[in-house]
């Protein structure tokens, strides 16, 4: 798989880049194909954002963002493999509640278990879809960790100071969002996603951003551009 992503980039690889697919379930070997896909030219990975009950804070999944850090490998995190009850059968409500929720739990596992002081500052995250539900119950989160003993147990700082620690894309489809996605997560912290063309994929790409009447044309460059090149290690754009 990604020996097919290196060819179809080389047919214009000056515009196409590419991430790599890793075992995330063997860490030993997802860290080996890391250092492997980088010298071929990938510029980080993508994973999903558990491996069956062990989350992004699990022992052997830390030690691959670790080494995806020291390879200066951009880290892209995908929700999958949804919790499935005859409950979110109907109207695609997987996609529109348990996504969601699976990429906030993700985020939440990172922050509340204490991984990320032990993860280098220079690990390039990035969650899809606008870090799902996570940016809009930050305020809830911030709550339980000042009045639950439970929450700050693993975690020696407020949530939401650690929202420095990785990006988010701009897949929220809804102006208002997009501006509290960027006021949560700072302008330097979004970077474009269209998640075309799955289904729920934003169908004109850009439009979101570009029409937004809440950012300033210099967030809009930001974020169409600017921040991802800083996620993928590229040239400024």
């Amino acid at each position: 798989f990604n020996d097919a992503a290196r060819e179809l980039c080389s047919h214009n690889p000056d515009r196409l880049k590419s991430l790599a697919q890793v075992p995330l379930q063997d860490p030993d070997l997802a860290c080996a194909e890391v250092t492997r896909a980088m010298a071929d030219g990938h510029l980080g990975i993508q994973i999903g954002n558990h491996v069956g009950d062990r989350d992004l804070d699990d022992e052997g999944i830390l030690t691959v963002l670790q080494h995806c850090a020291a390879e200066g490998a951009a880290v892209l995190a995908h929700p999958w493999d949804m919790n499935s009850t005859a409950r979110n059968q109907r109207y695609m409500l997987q996609w529109l509640v348990d996504m969601p929720a699976e990429t906030e739990l993700s985020i939440l596992s990172l922050i509340l278990s204490g991984a990320f002081e032990r993860l280098p500052r220079n690990l390039r995250l990035c969650f899809a879809h606008g870090g799902g539900s996570f940016p809009y119950l930050l305020g809830r989160i911030d709550n339980a960790w000042q009045h639950r003993d439970i929450i700050r147990k693993d975690c020696p700082q407020l949530p939401s100071s650690y929202v420095d620690r990785f990006y988010v894309d701009s897949a929220v489809f809804n102006d208002g969002a997009l501006k509290l996605l960027a006021d949560v997560m700072g302008e330097n912290r979004v970077l474009y996603g269209s998640d075309y063309p799955f289904p729920l994929g934003e169908q004109c790409m850009g439009a979101l951003v570009r029409g937004s009447a809440h950012l300033s044309q210099p967030q809009k460059q930001k974020i169409l551009g600017q921040n991802a090149a800083q996620w993928l290690a590229l040239p400024s754009v």
